[in-house]
């Protein structure tokens, strides 16, 4: 990331589709034109780990962390690949193309891909490409098919509900019941299959254009995961498998009482004793998916925010350290530091800052924060920051730039962001002022969300934290996107030198 470049944070679920939520699609290939054509060199997209309804739909909250989410396989490229009969798809239901209603969604797609199965299962088990592909990600999906079907199977809650034998992995067990279901671990062994066939066909696509995709990857894993199944002694769990602590973060900009995530935390000195085996394999595999990698909590890694568990708010918790040198230095000796973007925000400390300095890390400045008590010298304030960051007018945590203006800045906020311009600014352009800031800043790169591209809203906020409820469904509406938006993203782009 040594370029002057920009693109735009579009998650998947949030592109137009057929089939109530946004996919790898024709509308994917269509978003990518799009970048192309105005001169953009990056898409930043949210984790594609899977979702569940029991946990929000949140991307940072699923059951792995290597897995891929089936919902966001296109039933139009299973159609093209002869998965599913043109007819097929059939009746589906009404859909709302400004909001994904996931239930609706979760249940439309279990069926296309459960007919897809029921079609291929045959010569499935024969085709060359799809035992490589088991083969080659047998360290995570053996267990991850193991775990998911078991679960449907005995329509349990988490795998504390397991059989005993199970839950402790016995290895009897475990064979018993790889034979007892092997259809059901087959079906998610070939969902996986089909995501990463999209997915990495949708990324050389981009990639052919010119476009550099940009991946999360969550700091915590959640507790009902095939992850902490199958690895328990990572994290700090008592006799009974149960967390002794949970993660979270101290009150911060979000949160008077901080943000409790109930994550379980990692027992750094078991994983420094593997090598930090788990996580190399975990960011090798994320880095076949992703051009560049941005490590969500960075400073998590530097130290982190320990809640015993059972407390009701994060306020009684203590900082960790869990020996980020070690790590970083076993990580880039196998991982170019190119690759990565530290995510620095929240209550950064003396030695997060050193970190990223020590191992040349770009963090993230976000220019909503620039107008606060600080101004004018605070950290995200174009003037106070290098070269080495990725600039951002805000994240799909923060409100849009118009919906920060109409319901969250204040007189005082509003005359800062005038007084800094130089000149008075109708509100219905306040997102392409905070644009052409982000565009000139001094930054390599510059990253919009597409909300703030179209000017909308506080309704088109991706996600509000510290809330359960209304995140991740945004969607970008079919035409949105018109020719004079296009012509003025392109032009804004070509100015400052970043197509």
């Amino acid at each position: 990331m040594n370029e002057r470049k920009s693109g735009i944070l579009l998650h998947i679920t949030s592109l137009p589709s057929k089939f109530g939520i946004g996919d790898f699609g024709p509308a994917a290939r269509e978003f990518i034109d799009f970048l192309s054509r105005t001169g953009q060199r990056y898409w930043q997209v949210l984790p594609l780990n899977p979702t569940e309804l029991i946990y929000g739909n949140s991307p940072y909250s699923g059951p792995s962390s290597f897995a891929g989410n089936p919902i966001l396989i296109s039933p139009e490229l299973m159609i093209d690949k002869g998965y599913l009969s043109f007819e097929e798809p059939g009746e589906k239901p009404r859909f709302e193309n400004n909001r994904v209603h996931y239930e609706s969604v979760y249940k439309h797609k279990s069926l296309l891909l459960k007919k897809a199965f029921h079609n291929v299962r045959d010569r499935m088990e024969l085709d060359p490409d799809f035992k490589k592909f088991c083969t080659r990600n047998e360290f995570w999906l053996e267990d991850y098919s193991l775990y998911s079907s078991v679960k449907t199977n005995l329509k349990c809650g988490t795998w504390k509900d397991f059989p005993e034998d199970l839950k402790n992995r016995d290895r009897n067990a475990l064979d018993k019941w790889r034979e007892k279901i092997a259809s059901e671990i087959l079906y998610t062994q070939f969902t996986q299959y089909v995501f990463f066939e999209q997915w990495y066909s949708l990324k050389s696509y981009a990639n052919e254009r010119g476009i550099e995709i940009i991946g999360d990857i969550p700091y915590y894993i959640n507790y009902d995961s095939s992850d902490v199944w199958t690895n328990p002694g990572m994290f700090k769990l008592d006799d009974e498998k149960n967390p002794k602590f949970v993660a979270g973060v101290p009150p911060d900009y979000f949160s008077e009482t901080g943000q409790l995530w109930g994550n379980p935390v990692y027992d750094w000195k078991k994983l420094k004793e593997t090598g930090y085996e788990w996580w190399i394999k975990r960011i090798g595999h994320n880095l076949s998916m992703f051009d560049i990698l941005r490590l969500d909590h960075f400073r998590g890694f530097v130290s982190y925010w320990e809640v015993r568990a059972g407390e009701k708010t994060a306020l009684n918790g203590k900082w960790v350290d869990p020996g980020a040198e070690d790590f970083f230095d076993t990580l880039f000796n196998r991982y170019d530091t190119s690759n990565f973007i530290a995510e620095d925000l929240g209550y950064i400390t003396p030695d997060v800052k050193e970190i990223i300095r020590r191992y040349g890390l770009p963090g993230m400045k976000i220019l909503l924060f620039a107008f606060g008590e600080d101004f004018p010298y605070g950290d995200y304030l174009p003037e106070n920051f290098g070269e080495n960051c990725v600039v951002y007018t805000g994240t799909h945590d923060n409100n849009t730039v118009t919906g920060w203006w109409n319901t969250e800045a204040g007189n005082v906020e509003k005359e800062r962001f005038r007084k800094y311009i130089d000149r008075e600014i109708e509100g219905r352009e306040i997102h392409w002022e905070f644009i052409r800031l982000a565009m000139e800043s001094p930054a390599r790169t510059a990253i919009i969300p597409m909300q703030d591209v179209l000017g909308l809203g506080a309704g088109a906020r991706m996600n509000k934290p510290s809330t359960s409820r209304g995140n991740w469904e945004w969607r970008l509406k079919p035409g949105y996107i018109t020719p004079e938006i296009k012509s003025r993203l392109k032009e804004i782009t070509e100015i400052n030198r970043r197509d």
